[in-house]
């Protein structure tokens, strides 16, 4: 074993070392939802669990993870508007085939489209760099073809990345990724080439998958998390800018017991607006690259 391996993509930096900036409108505390719209093969393939999976098909789990398509990302949708809550909305590209009608249903509300790869039945850090990047290709292609305009953020399906991912992306046009829960701020990553690329945070704790189906909470549970989150975050932020991100998928969060709770903690993040920035990770992204192109 190498002990002297590292990624050479981020040097090291102590958040009390780095400069104070603002969001926009003096905001301190950029908060984003991120929700994942996925869809999955059946009878083979990846797929998150709400019970051991038996021989293929998997019925149980494959029609569980489709309520979330056909019911639950509806419910959320409809939830969105009423706390007038904008999102960052994390697309397999082959949804526009499996589910037409929902992606555009999103796109009406104005959400940012992200690509998330093709589905979530396969993992692309298991490819070679070619395979890698014909994926990249292919999602970007199809959510262009659809959107009008290629999308500028990427979460890989599982939030895997082979070791040239983010150098992919940036050759692929990409301005950001959302893969690395490492930092509360944006960090530029090192890309060959001597390019570049940024990474939002996107949390792995307020993410309904560790936390719901890994860690076993209840939706109550993940929604207090969510609101206590919120509440130190703010207090946080009066000192530097920080960014916080709840991820989503309908499948486990769309189901009533747990869509009641949710509902409750992100009315208690939109009745504080006036104190955060309520955007997109794209629109975080954005700042970013404008802060650095102009003065300071």
């Amino acid at each position: 074993m190498d002990t002297n391996a590292g990624h050479g993509r981020y040097g090291y930096s102590a958040l009390p070392d780095r400069p104070v900036y603002d969001w926009p409108e003096g905001k301190r505390l950029a908060v984003y939802v991120g929700l994942n719209l996925e869809t999955f093969a059946f009878g083979e393939g990846l797929g998150a669990e709400l019970a051991p999976g038996g021989p293929q098909p998997d019925v149980l789990n494959y029609a569980w993870r489709d309520w979330g398509n056909r019911v639950g990302a509806w419910r959320i949708a409809e939830m969105l508007d009423a706390l007038a809550m904008p999102a960052s909305v994390l697309v397999n590209s082959n949804l526009y085939r499996d589910c037409p009608g929902l992606i555009e249903a999103f796109r009406s509300r104005g959400d940012e489209i992200v690509g998330h790869g093709r589905t979530n039945a396969e993992r692309q850090g298991t490819l070679d760099e070619d395979a890698e990047r014909a994926l990249i290709a292919e999602t970007t292609a199809v959510i262009a073809a659809q959107e009008g305009r290629p999308p500028a953020g990427w979460l890989g399906p599982w939030i895997s990345q082979s070791r040239v991912t983010p150098d992919l992306l940036a050759e692929a046009g990409y301005r950001y990724l959302l893969d690395w829960d490492h930092d509360d701020q944006p960090t530029w990553f090192a890309t060959r080439g001597g390019g570049r690329i940024l990474t939002v945070p996107y949390p792995q704790e307020l993410n309904d998958i560790p936390a719901i189906v890994a860690r076993k909470e209840t939706g109550r549970q993940f929604a207090e998390a969510i609101v206590d989150a919120f509440e130190e975050m703010l207090e946080q932020s009066r000192g530097t800018p920080l960014v916080m991100g709840i991820a989503l998928h309908p499948y486990i969060v769309g189901r009533p017991h747990r869509l009641r709770p949710l509902r409750q903690a992100l009315r208690h993040i939109a009745d504080r607006r006036d104190a955060i920035w309520l955007t997109t990770a794209g629109a975080i992204a954005d700042h970013i690259a404008a802060r650095e192109a102009g003065p300071r």
